[in-house]
């Protein structure tokens, strides 16, 4: 006969080491997405490939890994908690300095440049709306990505015409660039999307107006075109660029870091939003779904530095509208 007791003795200590175990093997489980993002990034296997889909989710990869780590440690699984805050420190160093304001401090006097970027969703976008963001928030400039011909016509039934009477939409283009400052030039063929240098103040700013394709549908043709912006910007002086737009890219993907090296600046990270989303917005697919990552960016050279920029809703749209105020400097960074 077996006594009870000694039976319950043994189970209890069987029935932890069965608990421990599943707690491993689940945190296992929760490290390797964020292991996996974490190999890509680091190899740039995205650059091109449909791994592009998966790196737009790293920044939600440490709410796995942080508490995966705090359980393993807990469970005294010392080789395992070991890589996991490896891992944990890895996504701290490419996270905190997009949350962290640069702290740059803006000159005295420095000409302010106000622009907005937005996509107009096939051009379903309310022209109504776009036109009161350009009216509210005073901006000098505006580039608006998928806009159709008669969606451009709706804008200027809307009134924007009388607040930025200049305008850059070459033919076949479904981007366009609108401004109220006197154009210096047009067209510069080094950029391979719309552009226009505008004068700041007597300073020249070139604005570039972007979209790039989107991965998902073609992971190798929205590279070409990430590449295609850098080597513009790596090729020639692009101190005094502004590129803004729908790049279809984090701050993860290799194609947007490999953009960035050239010089550029990232205006949401340079003032520690560098995590706020812009994509999906109202989305008819799944008009639950809440803004989840940020595609849509405000990119500027050494000549200018951020002095702010927030996300607007816009009714018609699956993309937050970006604004931006950016200083614009000297030669000497004065």
């Amino acid at each position: 006969m077996v006594d009870g007791t000694s039976e319950t003795g043994e189970g209890t200590p069987r029935l932890r080491r069965w608990w421990r175990a599943a707690l491993t093997g689940l945190c296992v489980v929760l490290l390797l997405g964020p292991a996996a993002l974490a190999v890509v990034r680091v190899l740039g296997l995205d650059d091109g490939t449909v791994l592009a889909l998966p790196m737009a989710a790293l920044p939600y990869a440490a709410l796995l890994t942080v508490p995966a780590a705090a359980v393993l440690a807990g469970l005294r699984r010392w080789v395992l908690t070991g890589l996991a805050v490896v891992l944990v420190g890895l996504q701290l160093w490419w996270l905190l300095p997009r949350v962290v304001a640069d702290g740059a401090q803006v000159p005295d006097g420095a000409p302010r440049l106000r622009v907005a970027t937005s996509n107009a969703y096939l051009g379903g976008v309310s022209p109504t709306a776009l036109v009161d963001l350009v009216r509210t928030q005073r901006l000098d400039a505006l580039a608006v990505e998928e806009l159709s011909v008669s969606a451009a016509q709706a804008l200027d039934a809307a009134g924007i015409r009388e607040l930025l009477p200049h305008r850059e939409m070459p033919a076949g283009s479904d981007t366009a660039l609108f401004t109220r400052l006197p154009v210096t030039g047009a067209g510069d063929p080094a950029w391979p999307t719309v552009n226009v240098t505008v004068a700041v103040g007597g300073r020249p700013v070139q604005l570039v107006a972007v979209h790039t394709y989107y991965p998902l549908g073609d992971a190798r043709r929205w590279a070409a075109g990430m590449h295609e912006l850098r080597d513009a910007a790596a090729g020639r002086s692009s101190g005094d660029a502004v590129l803004l737009g729908d790049f279809n890219a984090t701050l993860d993907h290799a194609p947007m870091r490999s953009l960035l090296a050239t010089g550029l600046t990232d205006t949401h990270a340079e003032l520690g939003t560098g995590l706020m989303p812009t994509w999906p917005e109202h989305n008819r697919d799944f008009p639950r779904l809440p803004p989840l990552i940020q595609i849509d960016h405000v990119l500027h050279g050494r000549a200018l530095r951020a002095v702010s920029v927030a996300e607007y809703t816009l009714a018609g749209t699956d993309h937050r509208a970006v604004v931006a105020e950016l200083a614009v400097l000297d030669r000497n960074g004065e």
